[in-house]
């Protein structure tokens, strides 16, 4: 059923009545896209697009800096600073230092276990439990890491060589 809107006429004194001869009826509103809003989680597929999307620096760069504030590591992986204290506090291998006023300064060891953590967590789907006792059980996880990371660089390479020929 739509709804009715009935226009009411001001006259000097306050008085309202309404206007006899326009009733404008309102449709109800309907939803013009079919996206949900932005709140929760946030899906797997959509996890995985934004997996590619991480911006960390190489290794020259990162540590040509002795730290990195909590707003910089955040926007390298494109996540909410909530979130990297939540890490901070379930994984003991972060341990960034605290500046006077509090504030989180992450060494470059720090930003390399950070993207070894995001690489667990959201590109091989571990849950943190899962990802604790991987990092518990596998001391060399750092070095299989690595070298995952440059097996894909040199992946890209060749794709971007081939896709040139």
């Amino acid at each position: 059923m739509p709804l009715k809107q009935i226009p009411f006429l001001f006259d000097d004194e306050g008085a309202a009545e309404p206007a006899a001869e326009s009733v404008v009826e309102q449709q109800p509103k309907k939803k013009t896209d079919n996206k949900k809003l932005m709140r929760g989680r946030m899906s797997l597929k959509d996890m995985e697009a934004g997996v590619d999307l991480i911006e960390v620096p190489e290794d020259e760069v990162l540590f040509s800096k002795m730290y990195y504030s909590m707003s910089n590591v955040a926007d390298m992986f494109k996540v909410n600073q909530s979130l990297i204290r939540f890490w901070e506090n379930e994984f003991d291998i972060l341990k960034p230092k605290k500046s006077g006023k509090g504030d989180r300064l992450f060494r470059p060891e720090d930003v390399k276990n950070l993207k070894l953590i995001y690489h667990l967590l959201r590109e091989r789907k571990y849950t943190i439990e899962g990802a604790k006792d991987f990092l518990k059980k596998n001391k060399g996880a750092d070095e299989k890491f690595m070298m995952i990371e440059s097996l894909k660089k040199l992946k890209g390479f060749l794709n971007e060589l081939k896709a040139n020929l």
